[in-house]
């Protein structure tokens, strides 16, 4: 699975989790020179806070289009260490 963003691949990998129609990729797989850290966090009942990353590629920003669990409840361990997307951001085989 790749992720892709304003032309970018910004993270590909064999090993995705799907939860709720979103695959999960491993954290290593993302390109760290396109996420800045985001002040943006949200609560979901089962898998606990959420945290968020605004991506930037060639001088565009994606506000919060990538988030994870960082200690997600024990039911949704499955995705420890695992980054989603959103925003635009395109996720195919």
């Amino acid at each position: 699975m790749k992720a892709i963003w304003n032309g970018q691949v910004i993270a590909e990998s064999d090993d995705t989790v799907v939860v709720e129609g979103n695959h999960y990729f491993p954290r290593a797989s993302v390109t760290d020179s396109v996420l800045e850290a985001s002040e943006k966090t949200t609560y979901c009942p089962w898998k606990g806070t959420a945290n968020y990353f605004t991506l930037t590629v060639d001088g565009e920003r994606n506000e919060d289009a990538m988030w994870y669990y960082a200690q997600p409840k024990p039911e949704a361990s499955e995705i420890t260490g695992r980054v989603a997307f959103w925003h635009g951001v395109e996720v195919s085989e």
